[in-house]
């Protein structure tokens, strides 16, 4: 057996979940991709991607995973990573209609679950990443135990702090991607007015992750006078890295820099002196544009509070299965 500490799960530390540790499910449900990997005997198995939007319910998914992909045998109990508050245990996603909840999942499938926010995985994973799971934009030196912030802009916007003290490592989740989104200029102000005519509050998440990409392309569109079809973050990401549409150029350097902004206010919340880390899987597609933009310019350009940042060095996590290794993390922690 693996007693984990509820501390790393971010509830009470009263008590200690027991976590069998012979096969485990894990899993980073987010709402585009739900992944799934085999803990066995402490050794991770490959893993296992499928489309969100080809299942109406996360049963349907976890059912498919077990029947064709998962090894015969049982498993012992799940440990799953979801983009998602969670409330008492269980987690409707943010950006789609999926509802999960482990006491459900017990009756269906036979083994206990654990949810955990899927930032919160990808902080722990902070602890085993190596120099070259990383890329580094900019200047910068981690400061060894100063807390570490893992962010990204995915299907949504995901924000968590890795902090140790004395021996302890803790993740603090949070909502952080849902903070309102401020502008660093005329022209962004622009865009975030059309934006919040359209969204009401618009939160840094409506304008620094898939969609959000898709959404500035349509308000410079907008402000622009430009009659533009409806483009995906994919086809828009590709034709500003092809040099192809001036409007998709700047769509996706605003994206940068409004990051860059945001990555830096993070910094600042949480003295993050240990580092900024960039998760999801935008960034790891665009690091050489990232690295060219805007971005680290923002990030440090805090007026008073230049200095501060400049000390504080900024990554694009580009391991394919971060997530994985902080719910291993999870398991095997003392």
């Amino acid at each position: 057996m693996t007693y984990v500490s509820k501390k790393a799960f971010g509830v009470s530390t009263d008590d200690l979940v027991e976590i069998p540790q012979q096969r485990i499910l894990l899993g980073d449900i987010g709402a585009t991709n739900a992944r799934f990997a085999e803990l066995i005997d402490g050794e991770l198995g490959r893993v296992t991607s499928f489309q969100v939007a080809c299942f109406p319910k996360f049963e349907n998914v976890l059912r498919t995973y077990l029947s064709n992909y998962a090894s015969a045998r049982g498993f012992t109990h799940g440990l799953l990573a979801m983009a998602g508050p969670i409330d008492h245990g269980r987690v409707t996603l943010t950006n789609t209609a999926w509802l999960v909840d482990p006491r459900a999942l017990k009756v269906s499938f036979g083994f206990d679950v654990t949810i955990v926010n899927d930032f919160q995985a990808v902080a722990y994973s902070l602890l085993s990443l190596t120099t070259a799971d990383l890329i580094q934009i900019g200047q910068g030196k981690a400061e060894k135990g100063a807390p570490k912030v893992a962010l990204g802009p995915g299907s949504g916007l995901g924000v968590a702090c890795l902090i140790e003290h004395e021996g302890e490592r803790l993740v603090v989740p949070s909502e952080g991607g849902h903070a309102s989104l401020a502008g660093n200029s005329d022209r962004e102000d622009a865009v975030i007015k059309v934006l919040r005519q359209r969204f009401g509050h618009t939160s840094a998440e409506r304008a620094i992750s898939g969609s959000g990409l898709e959404n500035i392309f349509q308000a410079i569109a907008t402000l622009d006078g430009l009659d533009m079809p409806q483009m995906s973050a994919a086809q828009i990401t590709q034709r500003a890295l092809k040099n192809e549409c001036k409007l998709a150029d700047e769509a996706l350097g605003t994206f940068c820099a409004l990051l860059g902004s945001f990555a830096g206010n993070i910094a600042l919340t949480f003295g993050a002196y240990g580092g900024i880390y960039i998760a999801g899987g935008i960034s790891p597609r665009i690091v050489d544009f990232l690295a060219r933009s805007q971005f680290r310019a923002r990030f440090e350009g805090k007026g008073r509070f230049r200095g501060y940042l400049e000390q504080i060095p900024s990554y694009v996590i580009v391991h394919p299965a971060a997530a994985f290794l902080g719910l291993k993390f999870l398991v095997e922690c003392p």
